[in-house]
């Protein structure tokens, strides 16, 4: 029974990406249309040692994968309340977790695709240089990396109507993206920018994907996003026991 709902969750919830302009937009279009241009651009220089091209399948790829766990299940949750579907669900027969469950599930193969297509595309464009297990370590943990940030998006969606959702989500992914060095390497940002960084979630996600290429260590990063999903977790219940459903 819990089986049959969740997958008719996850339909719906696949469909509902598609077919909102928003979450179609900033959510997938954008992280590809940005990587590709700048795979143009950049794709064949050098940056930590690694060919542009393949560097930025981590960072960009970051971007890619916290666009679609930050926006779609935050403001799927927004637009339910203002709809009044998750009051329905609450008195229901059908728990309340295995529509977020779905949300989640959604966006996560929604950066699947993201990631695939930017590996594609840096395939054609002749600036990937990395074995095939490597890219699939990449892919794991900036999947699993993106934990936090779906629950941060549900925390908003359960505090938020759709329209203010949708304003802070975006209003705080932009300048992650920059101050972590997700569009421009780290390395040529202001010194204080570095400094500022070392604290972001986003930039330890980007240096954890960096690092399954080749690139340092891992350790520091999986533990600042494994206190950043214990916070963003306390966020999301305490939203959603105070939520106006």
């Amino acid at each position: 029974m819990v089986g049959r709902v969740f997958w008719a969750e996850l339909r719906d919830e696949l469909r509902a990406i598609v077919r909102e302009p928003t979450s179609l937009f900033f959510g997938i279009l954008m992280p590809v249309g940005f990587f590709v241009l700048f795979n143009l651009l950049y794709g064949h220089d050098t940056v930590q040692g690694l060919s542009a091209g393949t560097a930025m399948v981590a960072t960009f790829g970051t971007y890619g994968v916290i666009t679609v766990a930050s926006v779609q299940p935050g403001i799927g949750v927004a637009q339910d309340r203002d709809l009044g579907w998750l009051r329905m669900k609450r008195v229901s027969a059908v728990p309340v977790w295995i529509g977020l469950a779905a949300k989640a599930t959604a966006a996560l193969l929604y950066g699947i695709g993201v990631l695939v297509l930017m590996g594609v595309a840096a395939a054609a464009f002749g600036t990937l240089h990395a074995s095939p297990w490597a890219l699939a370590r990449v892919a794991a943990a900036l999947l699993l990396g993106s934990v936090p940030f779906t629950l941060f998006s549900v925390a908003i969606g359960f505090r938020l109507r759709t329209g203010a959702a949708i304003a802070l989500l975006n209003a705080v992914l932009f300048p992650l993206a920059v101050l972590s060095g997700l569009w421009i390497p780290i390395r040529f940002l202001p010194s204080v920018v570095r400094r500022i960084a070392e604290f972001l979630p986003t930039y330890h996600l980007a240096q954890l994907g960096l690092a399954q290429l080749g690139d340092g260590s891992s350790a520091i990063h999986v533990l600042a996003l494994v206190v950043t999903t214990v916070v963003a977790a306390g966020a999301a219940a305490v939203s959603y026991r105070h939520a106006r459903i």
